[in-house]
């Protein structure tokens, strides 16, 4: 495995990390989010230059413009919980009650 792959990997597993066990913050999970999103990109990015395939350049457009898309539908869930609950701590969030 090199150097590069190793990165990717850390850096997608401590995102998911951060995403288990740091859940006290709506934005720090939606970061946590977008931080595995990018190194997702980053990989599939590099990865049909290590391939020399032209074949798979399209893909991480389209993952590019999914990330984006769930970006903004997070910032809007984050807003509106933000307006509805007073905060954005992810214990108030309670699906248990309406």
């Amino acid at each position: 495995m090199s150097l590069l792959h190793l990165s990717f990997y850390s850096a997608f597993t401590l995102s998911g990390l951060g995403l288990a066990f740091h859940r006290t913050h709506f934005i720090s999970a939606l970061l946590c989010l977008e931080s595995m999103m990018l190194s997702l990109y980053i990989s599939l990015s590099i990865w049909p230059i290590q391939t020399q395939t032209p074949a798979f350049s399209l893909i991480p457009v389209l993952m590019l413009a999914f990330s984006a898309c769930e970006a903004g539908a997070g910032l809007a869930m984050l807003v509106a919980s933000t307006r509805t609950h007073g905060s954005d701590h992810l214990h108030n969030l309670n699906l248990l009650q309406c």
